[in-house]
Parts: structure tokens; sequence; C-alpha cells
């Protein structure tokens, strides 16, 4: 392994339910020797990628650092889609008084783009946070539209039970997937957390491909698919309507 893949091993086994890590944890979760990893953090931290937490509750862990949030607003792919869909966000979060969601497929995972509002529960769903796409509504709606090759690897992934709401075999998928485009919004119906569903639907690049999937957002006994679908439709409408104009 490359100085540069150890370097991305340790980055990548920071997530959002392990935010702070100490060289023990990292050194496990890698694979890497202790000295190794206590070499590589210490060129992380002196560059901005990392940063020392030492008030956590086992004393000194390391943390993703500022540089990397910097240089993350800077991708252009996810930039640009939210510039054109941001005021599209704020109308449906206005009209919806819901927590409204934007994400994007990353291999066979949900990875949000932009969130705005809240939905009145605690819901585990950040900027930049990953879930398994089975398992959400943007998820399925970005399915629903992506080629066989997309879903088989999903399927070939495997299919977690977040709770036991999730579909976890692959016929059950296949059936929703074919009900989604049937009626073009797909619904999470507590499928990625007990008390939370989710409308959403997919939306479309000046390519024709799916490129993101919008959601509305809240507490399960808030979500009227029969109201807030149309409005989701409507907004995905509108903001793959904006993305074609922009040539995105």
């Amino acid at each position: 392994m490359t100085l540069l893949a150890r370097a991305a091993a340790i980055v990548g086994a920071f997530d959002e339910h392990a935010p702070v890590l100490g060289l023990a944890e990292l050194a496990r979760r890698t694979g890497l020797p202790k000295t190794t990893v206590h070499r590589i953090v210490a060129e992380l931290v002196a560059l901005r990628v990392l940063e020392r937490q030492d008030d956590g509750p086992s004393g000194e862990g390391y943390r993703l650092g500022m540089w990397l949030f910097e240089r993350g607003e800077l991708v252009p792919a996810h930039r640009s889609l939210s510039d054109v869909a941001l005021p599209v966000m704020e109308d449906l979060r206005e009209a919806t008084r819901q927590r409204i969601h934007l994400a994007v497929l990353e291999g066979v995972d949900v990875v949000y783009v932009e969130i705005l509002g809240t939905s009145g529960v605690d819901v585990a769903s950040r900027t930049g946070g990953r879930l398994p796409a089975h398992a959400t509504g943007v998820g399925k709606a970005m399915l629903a539209y992506s080629s066989a090759a997309t879903v088989r690897a999903r399927v070939e992934a495997g299919l977690p039970r977040l709770t036991p709401r999730t579909i976890c075999t692959p016929g059950a998928l296949t059936q929703e997937l074919r009900k989604i485009r049937t009626v073009g919004m797909a619904l999470d119906l507590e499928e990625s957390h007990l008390g939370v569903s989710c409308v959403a639907a997919p939306v479309f690049g000046a390519d024709h491909k799916v490129r993101a999937g919008l959601s509305v957002t809240g507490t399960t006994r808030t979500m009227d698919p029969g109201t807030l679908g149309p409005a989701v439709r409507t907004a995905a409408f509108t903001l793959s309507r904006a993305l074609r104009d922009s040539g995105l």
C-alpha cells in the first residue's frame, strides 16, 4: 500500500458515528501498524487534514480538519448542482415546512449534498453523510432510474436492514423500483429511521440521466404522500429543467 493509500485509509476511517478517533482505533480500523498510523497522523495534522482533540471521552483523539471542508466546498460537480438546486429547495421548504434533502449516488450509497430545515426529530442525515441507497427515499428514487448494473451492484453489496421496515431482499427491491417508475416518486416509510418518513423524486441532468434525488422528510405523522408527492415531483421537475438550461 502506498503512502497516499495509507493516508486515505486513515481519513476514510472517520464517519458520522465516530467523528473522533484515537491512534489505537485508527490502527484497528485501517489494519495499519500503530507506529505507521502515528507517523502519518502527525503529518496530516501538520497539513490541517486532521485536527487534535484532547478533551474526548477517551483522552487524546483526532478528527477531520478544516482543510478538507475548505476543499470540499470547491468540488465542481456537487457545488454547481447545489448552486442551481438551493432556490428550488428553499421554495420547497417554504411550501412544506419540512426538512429538504438533495442527494447524489456515489457507488451504491446516497451522499447528501444539501440539507435545508429540520424535521422535528433526530435524523442522522447530514451534508456529506452517506447511507445505503436502498434504504432511503432519495436513494430508491435514483436507483429506479439508474442502469441495471447500478441496481445489481447495490444488491451484490448487500441490502442491510437499518430498521425493521427496510427493504432487504432483491425481489422486494425490484418490485419497489418498478412501482417508483410508475408513480414518479419514492417513499421511505421509516426504512432508514424509525418515526421518520419521506417523499422523494428523481432529478435529471442535461444528458437526461438521473443526476440527484430530492426529498421532503419529517415525522411519519406529518408525511402525506397525496399532498407532498405533487410538491416534490414539481420541484424535481423544476430543478431538472434548470439543470438542462445550465448544461449540467
